[in-house]
């Protein structure tokens, strides 16, 4: 079995299949990295986000097409039953889906057409994707070792990055900003809305 720092390993299909998913995952935390970089150093990376979320899109993609024609080669039968039973297969397909509808709209098209709230919403989604990515990481070499690990504790603190973001906004607005009644309200939500509705 290929091991989680063993580069191409043995077996060249699943060192391939490997090298190109933890390189897409990579690339989703990379572009997770944009925003609290630029709040915390004044350094902006804005302008190369969407090609770090569509680089990261193909890379799953190829690790999703290494694994069904190169490593199953394709049998449906195995396929299905290795999604529906094996969780770290369930929880890699469920990021990899979720990915989809947000990279068919990573164009300025989709903003207009869809509005920049709407889309924003939308693109909330890439939390969902990067941290299946890091439980997919971690699960799929069925151990603790430290590499996986540390992506997944990296992951939750940028998640927990946009958490604090966004408390720090709400408790720096004065009494008649708008925001109030909104802050407010993000107060008593319950602490899984909460947290969604904070990741933005």
């Amino acid at each position: 079995r290929l091991g989680v720092s063993g580069g191409l390993g043995v077996d060249p299909v699943k060192g391939l299949e490997w090298a190109v998913g933890k390189t897409g995952l990579q690339l989703l935390i990379a572009g997770l990295l944009v925003t609290p970089l630029r709040k915390t150093t004044g350094v902006s990376l804005i302008k190369f986000r969407r090609a770090l979320g569509l680089s990261a899109f193909f890379f799953i993609l190829l690790h999703l097409l290494v694994w069904l024609v190169l490593d199953i080669q394709l049998r449906w039968g195995e396929i299905w039953a290795d999604i529906l039973k094996r969780p770290y297969i369930t929880i890699g397909m469920t990021g990899f889906l979720v990915l989809i509808p947000l990279a068919i709209t990573s164009n300025n098209r989709s903003v207009r057409r869809l509005g920049a709230a709407a889309w924003g919403r939308l693109h909330r989604l890439t939390y969902l994707a990067v941290a299946a990515g890091a439980i997919h990481y971690l699960m799929v070499v069925k151990a603790w070792p430290l590499e996986p690990v540390l992506y997944c504790v990296g992951v939750g603190a940028l998640l927990l990055l946009r958490v604090r973001f966004r408390a720090l906004l709400v408790a720096g607005s004065g009494p008649a900003n708008p925001e109030t009644h909104a802050a407010a309200q993000h107060l008593a939500a319950s602490p899984a809305r909460r947290l969604w509705s904070t990741l933005r």
